[in-house]
């Protein structure tokens, strides 16, 4: 690096910050290093730098599942408003088991990462607090724990549960299902949301239209499947359905559709996510809006400024609006 310095006229931070992807050296400098470095096939040794600094440049992202679709769009946010700090993302999955969760946190710590994001599959804020005492900054997305204070970037979930349910009593639904989610805050809400929806409306909410798929962060597809084909059993059948998450909406229509019946004209679906593909299925979907794109760029922010600041920051909850988006698996004439 003083080697580069020397030879083209600057100071060895401004090539470490070239290295590191820094935002704020110019685009002429930035291409006359880059193009330095690759004359001498250069390679900075990212361990020995992290003895020195104190600093991996490098923040951890724990999630549910790194098939779901939501938690790549979130990551993918992420990992591009990071880089641009010359920060890099490392990602791990839990599989939605709370043991694997904290080994995987343990893991990242001992490789001493400046921070970590985590969409968390515990029941309970423990391994969080342990995270405290490390003084590593932290900060949970998507799933938070009532009473512990954390900084937490999420969506109204009880909202996202109301506007999906009201959106099917607008278009005329009497008998409306939920695929609920897991005992975590997101699927707690969404329920209640749900429920409070309909109670609002008059109608009082049937237990036999709730049916909780199982792993829905994981096999979303096939129990989104499964649990409609319960929910075509029953006498009489649903004529509308919320589903916890789009994926879940998915297997419901492919069900539904197996089974003969039509979308939205028999059945309606709407799902939560708004996930890129949506608009691109066979029916497309509606879905309630959960920004994927602004936790990602939102979680960036925050956890950039916990790590530079030489202090504890007070804890942020940065909670989003959410929205309908309609499509045709609502859309009735």
């Amino acid at each position: 690096m003083k080697d580069i310095a020397r030879d083209l006229g600057v100071s060895v931070v401004t090539v470490s910050k070239v290295l590191r992807n820094h935002s704020d050296i110019g685009n002429e400098t930035r291409e006359r290093v880059l193009q330095r470095i690759k004359e001498l096939n250069y390679r900075p040794n990212l361990t020995a730098q992290s003895l020195v600094t104190g600093r991996t440049y490098l923040v951890g992202l724990i999630v549910p599942d790194l098939v779901h679709p939501f938690f790549t769009e979130v990551a993918q946010f992420l990992s591009r408003a990071l880089r641009k700090e010359g920060y890099y993302l490392i990602l791990s999955s839990s599989e939605e088991d709370p043991e694997l969760e904290e080994r995987e946190i343990d893991q990242l710590l001992g490789r001493n990462l400046d921070a970590l994001i985590i969409a968390s599959s515990s029941a309970t804020p423990a391994i969080f607090s342990r995270i405290e005492e490390q003084q590593t900054p932290f900060l949970l997305i998507d799933r938070q724990f009532p009473g512990f204070s954390a900084n937490y970037i999420g969506v109204d979930d009880q909202a996202m549960g109301v506007l999906a349910t009201n959106h099917l009593i607008q278009i005329g639904c009497q008998r409306i299902a939920h695929l609920r989610g897991p005992e975590n805050t997101p699927g707690l809400q969404r329920l209640a949301g749900y429920q409070h929806a309909l109670l609002d409306s008059g109608r009082e909410p049937n237990p036999e239209y709730v049916v909780a798929p199982g792993n829905v962060d994981v096999h979303s597809w096939q129990q989104g499947f499964t649990a409609t084909k319960t929910l075509l059993g029953l006498n009489p059948r649903p004529d509308g359905i919320f589903c916890y998450n789009d994926p879940l909406a998915i297997g419901a229509i492919d069900c539904i559709l197996e089974a003969g019946l039509r979308v939205p004209e028999d059945i309606a679906v709407i799902g939560c996510g708004n996930l890129h593909y949506d608009a691109s299925l066979r029916v497309s979907l509606s879905s309630v809006n959960q920004h994927s794109q602004e936790i990602g760029e939102q979680a960036a922010e925050l956890i950039l400024q916990a790590m530079r600041s030489k202090t504890p920051l007070p804890h942020r909850q940065i909670i989003l609006d959410a929205e309908v988006v309609p499509r045709r698996s609502t859309q009735r004439s």
